[in-house]
């Protein structure tokens, strides 16, 4: 369903993006922002998740300006070796190539973004710091919480699972104070990385729910 291309970024870098069409003429477009992992599998599903929903979808790949092409499994040696890329993640050049897959959708209509993991930080920060969007959406993001204090442009949906070893609920806490204006999911059975379906901590339930949450939001907030 989807296709490999080249995103330019305000500083001229040009990084790999995936891109996902729906079949009809889309309702909008959806940034979707990887996890540690790049866009492997699983982000690229994501993206075709959501073109068969109707949108178009552009996945940037944010490790290009370290390692091109990077993508990974979940093994404890995989997980270790992804670590590196956030040892001093630039979050700045992160959203200077976001941006770029914001605006490579601009022409499908109202644009929102989704991330995980490390891209559930993006996803927040890019609602914050960057235009363009009508909302975004968050899954288990480790550095909202140190950033509740910046105000998103636009609506907010975050998930979070209540067994995450790498997120405390007192972290979850501190963004429901900072942040009322945002909407907030906690799962009490779920841990990190509860959306993927490749991982063990994949947790069904809580995944679909999530899901869906996400879809009636991204609905509700991207009319045209």
């Amino acid at each position: 369903m989807g296709k490999h291309i080249t995103l330019t970024a305000s500083d001229k870098f040009q990084l790999g993006a995936y891109r996902a069409d729906p079949a009809e003429t889309p309702k909008g477009g959806v940034v979707v922002i990887q996890e540690i992992f790049g866009v492997n599998s699983h982000i690229r599903s994501v993206c075709d998740r959501l073109a068969a929903a109707g949108y178009a979808a552009v996945a940037p790949a944010l490790f290009d300006r370290q390692q091109p092409n990077f993508e990974s499994g979940y093994t404890p040696d995989e997980v270790t070796n992804a670590r590196k890329f956030i040892a001093t993640p630039d979050f700045d050049a992160m959203l200077r190539d976001t941006k770029a897959a914001i605006d490579e959708l601009q022409s499908a209509g109202p644009v929102g973004i989704v991330g995980f993991c490390l891209g559930g930080s993006i996803a927040f920060l890019s609602a914050t710091r960057l235009g363009g969007l009508k909302a975004a959406v968050g899954f288990y993001g480790g550095a909202i919480a140190k950033n509740a204090d910046e105000t998103p442009k636009c609506p907010v949906q975050l998930h979070f699972g209540e067994k995450d070893a790498g997120i405390p609920l007192s972290d979850v806490e501190i963004i429901k104070q900072k942040r009322p204006d945002v909407e907030v999911y906690v799962y009490p059975d779920a841990g990190h990385g509860f959306h993927c379906d490749e991982r063990g901590a994949y947790h069904e339930t809580s995944a679909k729910l999530a899901w869906q949450r996400a879809l009636e939001f991204l609905g509700k907030h991207m009319k045209g």
